[in-house]
């Protein structure tokens, strides 16, 4: 029988290679992947770098974990431990063993958990259920509380225990749930749709007790954290410790450390505000007396100015107005008598100087003689008047057209018009003229014409 032999054409690999391309295959297909196991074989050299190996009841596989990685690492690995690592998937070439480079361990269980709970947590961040701006004010006194917690836990003891040492007078409304166990998380949810459908409530507290991040589970819940968001009514988480975080937390409108510490920011303190009421009872006392006061000085003034608008004081002033113009009046009389007497003397004083006795006389004789000279001036004038017409008549007499007429001489005129014809020019034959004389008159007849 013969060996069987190696095909010469198939390419031939080597160790390194192989490994190398191993190493290539399994980072390419698997990437990150995460695996649950236990860890043992723990081991940290003088490098810094973690080796173990993590099995489970069937198999096992080699892991890596470099330094700079452990830096971020909170959880503090141990034998036994049951842990979830994130890893990529490698293989060691020097040997050929298949190992996973660690980026990441967290303890089993309750790192699904964490990881359920990040997961939740970004997604409703992005959403903006955790926004400052979507959080209600709480009412600085409310008329009713709400509870939203286990009637039997020690929460809901101690959140009365606070309420009715802060403001006993506030109501108060338990709406009892399940805050652990599958059921918590709609008993919850049911409890807030419930209190905002009959919106008795001015605020509600939600909250339990201590535990772990199991027991806390239900406060985690998408379907709690929408109902809180939905919620018209301020709602303050109060779950856990004050180290415990829940969504419920972030999604209320007030987290608070403590159950109590929730009743804490619910409700006033009835000391302060008793002290605050003292204080402002004393400051309207205060204020009331300072506006009587004022009042008073206002009705006192008042008082005096209607004293002064008074009918019988006007008229007292009014009486001793008349009779100081009464006064000024017989002392202006006087003044005005006393002048018109010396105006009176001194216009008979010029009167006597302007006597007309004495001129009658003078004018009388001046009369007299002009009497005596009229007629001599009349008989002169009209002389001088009959010379100057005498010598104006002959002059007209030497112009007058008549006298010129009276030596042969006659005027054309066109009796239609009555103008004086004094060329050829004006004339046509046929036409009618009318010739005046030294003595008449006569109308002629144009026969013929010579304008040269």
């Amino acid at each position: 029988m013969s060996s069987p032999t190696i095909p010469v054409q198939r390419p031939i690999l080597t160790v390194t290679q192989l490994n190398r391309a191993s190493s290539l295959l399994l980072s390419n297909h698997f990437l990150t992947v995460l695996v649950e196991g236990e860890l043992s074989n723990l081991s940290m050299p003088s490098s810094g770098h973690l080796y173990f190996s993590l099995k489970d009841a069937n198999a096992q596989v080699r892991c890596a974990m470099f330094k700079n990685q452990q830096r971020r690492q909170a959880f503090k690995p141990e034998n036994g431990k049951q842990v979830v690592v994130k890893a990529q998937v490698s293989l060691y070439e020097p040997r050929g063993d298949y190992q996973l480079i660690v980026e990441a361990i967290e303890e089993a269980g309750d790192g699904a958990l964490r990881r359920a709970f990040e997961a939740l947590k970004h997604k409703l961040s992005d959403e903006g259920l955790f926004d400052a701006a979507n959080k209600q004010p709480l009412p600085i006194l409310p008329g009713t509380i709400g509870i939203i917690t286990s009637p039997t836990g020690a929460a809901v003891r101690d959140i009365l225990t606070v309420l009715k040492r802060r403001f006993a007078a506030v109501p108060v409304i338990i709406y009892p749930v399940a805050v652990q166990g599958d059921k918590a998380k709609y008993d919850i949810a049911q409890a807030i749709a419930a209190a905002n459908a009959e919106p008795r409530c001015d605020v509600i507290i939600l909250g339990r007790g201590g535990g772990s991040l199991e027991d806390l589970w239900a406060f985690n819940e998408e379907i709690v954290a929408r109902a809180i968001f939905a919620s018209d009514i301020p709602i303050i988480s109060a779950v856990g410790h004050e180290t415990d975080f829940t969504i419920a937390d972030f999604v209320a409108d007030l987290r608070a450390a403590t159950p109590s510490a929730a009743a804490e920011h619910a409700t006033p303190d009835s000391q302060e505000w008793l002290a605050r009421i003292n204080y402002l009872e004393t400051r309207l006392q205060q204020q009331i007396q300072r506006q009587l006061t004022l009042q008073q000085q206002a009705l006192g003034w008042l008082s005096k100015r209607l004293q002064q608008q008074h009918p019988g004081q006007k008229l007292a002033r009014n009486a001793q107005r008349i009779d100081e113009l009464e006064l000024r009046l017989n002392q202006a009389m006087r003044l005005k008598l006393r002048h018109q007497k010396n105006r009176m003397e001194t216009q008979t004083a010029r009167l006597g100087q302007h006597n007309p006795a004495e001129k009658i006389s003078y004018y009388r004789q001046k009369l007299d003689y002009l009497h005596q000279r009229l007629p001599a001036a009349i008989a002169h004038k009209l002389e001088k008047l009959g010379q100057r017409t005498s010598h104006a008549g002959q002059t007209l007499h030497a112009v007058s057209p008549l006298a010129t007429l009276s030596r042969g001489y006659a005027l054309v005129i066109e009796p239609a018009s009555g103008n004086i014809i004094r060329s050829a020019e004006q004339l046509l034959v046929g036409d009618i003229i009318e010739t005046k004389l030294g003595l008449g008159r006569c109308t002629s007849e144009i026969k013929t014409l010579d304008r040269s």
